[in-house]
């Protein structure tokens, strides 16, 4: 009866359904985790006062956020140096969040519980954001104008909130003027240096067109000092308010607001509010800038540069991709150098990612785009513009990895569709291409949605091919601006890919670090099924639309 089981393939059936079950569940688990400690990042959590006192030591009160507990066995405990009596059995240590690095030299201490006399919350404590050092923890005392002070105690928190919101206000105003109006200016008179350059390169400069360049540099420079007066006189207001705190040793620190990105007492916030800061926080996070050494802030440049580098990427891929496929499937003879046409692909593949970087940096970018310079862009010399990584090789280099992905998609598609069909087509007159492209390639769309959509989730996730190719650390600028010609593929950009590694590896600081590098990776991971999402309903419409052709 076993036997006759066996034969009859049940257990097989039921083997591979426990492995589908398995991997769906580690898969669920792993998005889960991500899910809880990317999104509870942005939760505001309780900030702890507590009573600490070691052996031996005087007292002393930490302020902070208990982020972390580690139990630990009495062995082990005694085996690191903690001394141990002999009535205990574990080691209870919390890991909490100090801030105030700028006095303390530390964002975080392990504390153990034992030594903890007593915790509480306080109402009153507040937690700043600040642009530089991390957060602080601590109370607020005064508020001043200059060297005069507004508001003390009570009263302090409100317009202290107030002259916050005014001070945002003022740094908007400051980035806008800074990085789009003067940018744009800089923008300009780079390209009117180079316009310059490249009239001496072909002995054109002549006086009036001498003439004509230092016009424009004038109305450039008239328009640069204008700007410079405003911020100016913006960076002298903003830098008119300060805060003056108290920390848990009663250290007490006055902190400009124009450094301030938000304080809050989270202690003293109802679930409403809450709620609210959570949205604020997230819309932060989608939308701003990085700061702190990208362990803050926000990642949109990262989210912008990921997209348009996957469409860039797929808008390449797809027609090569498909002309290979017809032309293996179509047009080649079916002999031992199309199947060896085929193992190549099919190799090429599996070829480790960061191979097609080292050749995206050798070929692409030293060679192809050294020649571009020599060719197009002799004025920028010895400064490269194409000869050095961007946007434009790190899309090329992903499509060439991405290539052979779409080639098997739409040959087997292709390889689907009934020969009666092509037959009938051209029973009724019409040419091959004209079979191919009316009649085949829409029915072999499907199919080419599928390769696609397979090379945009490998390539949204590559980061060592990038590394070599255009993505850095940080990136001065989009590459789409409103500077001519507004999309810039020369320009180096940001890959939320990258950002988890540099933040989760490279950070100097690790522990803030963390909920971060979770936090980005949820949006990789929904950025990469929003993309898929889209793909797969084209294709779906297009299946729906060829399905009777096909029947």
């Amino acid at each position: 009866m076993i036997r006759l089981w066996f034969k009859s393939g049940v257990p097989w059936i039921w083997l591979n359904a426990a492995a589908v079950s398995i991997c769906i569940i580690m898969v669920l688990g792993v998005l889960g985790l991500v899910t809880v400690r990317g999104a509870g990042h942005f939760w505001p959590s309780q900030v702890t006062q507590f009573n600490y006192q070691e052996e031996g030591k005087l007292a002393r009160i930490i302020i902070g956020e208990k982020v972390d507990a580690s139990i630990t066995p009495a062995q082990m405990a005694k085996s690191t140096g903690h001394i141990m009596a002999d009535n205990e059995d574990t080691l209870v240590q919390y890991l909490v969040k100090t801030g105030n690095r700028d006095i303390t030299g530390t964002d975080f201490m392990w504390i153990e519980a034992r030594n903890v006399k007593e915790q509480s919350d306080p109402l009153d404590l507040m937690v700043i954001e600040r642009r530089e050092w991390g957060n602080f923890y601590g109370r607020l005392l005064e508020v001043k104008e200059g060297s005069k002070t507004i508001a003390t105690g009570k009263e302090a928190w409100p317009v202290v909130q107030t002259k916050i919101a005014d001070a945002l206000i003022i740094f908007d105003e400051i980035a806008h003027l800074e990085k789009k109006q003067i940018g744009a200016i800089n923008y300009n008179l780079e390209r009117l240096r180079l316009k310059q350059r490249k009239l001496e390169l072909e002995n054109k400069l002549d006086d009036t067109a001498k003439q004509q360049i230092a016009a424009q540099a004038a109305t450039y420079d008239v328009e640069y000092k204008k700007y410079q007066v405003q911020v100016a006189e913006l960076y002298k207001k903003i830098r008119l308010n300060s805060l003056v705190a108290e920390t848990e040793n009663g250290t007490t620190l006055k902190i400009p607001l124009y450094k301030v990105v938000r304080a809050f007492q989270p202690n003293a916030m109802s679930m409403f509010d809450k709620i609210i800061h959570y949205g604020v926080k997230v819309v932060e996070f989608l939308t701003d800038d990085p700061r702190e050494a990208n362990t803050e802030g926000g990642i949109f440049p990262a989210i912008f540069g990921t997209v348009m580098m996957v469409m860039m990427m797929s808008v390449i891929v797809t027609p090569f991709g498909v002309i290979a496929a017809v032309y293996l499937r179509e047009y080649a003879k079916q002999g031992f150098t199309t199947r060896l046409i085929r193992i190549a692909v099919n190799n090429l593949a599996g070829v480790p990612s960061v191979v097609y970087g080292v050749f995206g940096l050798g070929f692409f970018v030293y060679i192809l785009g050294g020649n571009i310079d020599q060719l197009f862009f002799p004025e920028s010399a010895p400064a490269p513009v194409y000869g050095t990584p961007g946007l434009l090789w790190a899309s090329i280099t992903l499509a060439l990895l991405t290539l052979p992905v779409v080639i098997v998609s739409t040959e087997e598609g292709l390889a689907r569709i009934p020969s009666s069909i092509r037959e009938g087509s051209l029973a009724l007159g019409a040419t091959k291409l004209e079979t191919l492209w009316l009649t085949v390639l829409p029915m072999a769309s499907p199919a080419m949605m599928t390769g696609l959509i397979l090379a945009v989730a490998r390539a949204a996730g590559e980061v060592a091919p990038l590394m070599l190719v255009g993505v850095v650390k940080l990136a001065p600028t989009l590459p789409l601006d409103g500077n001519f010609p507004f999309l810039h593929l020369d320009r180096k950009f940001m890959h939320l890919g990258f950002h988890i590694y540099d933040v989760g590896f490279q950070s100097p600081n690790v522990e803030a670090a963390r909920p971060l590098v979770y936090a980005t990776a949820l949006l990789l991971v929904l950025v990469i099924i929003g993309l898929n999402l889209a793909a797969i309903v084209i294709r779906n419409n297009l299946r729906e639309k060829y399905r009777a052709l096909e029947g």
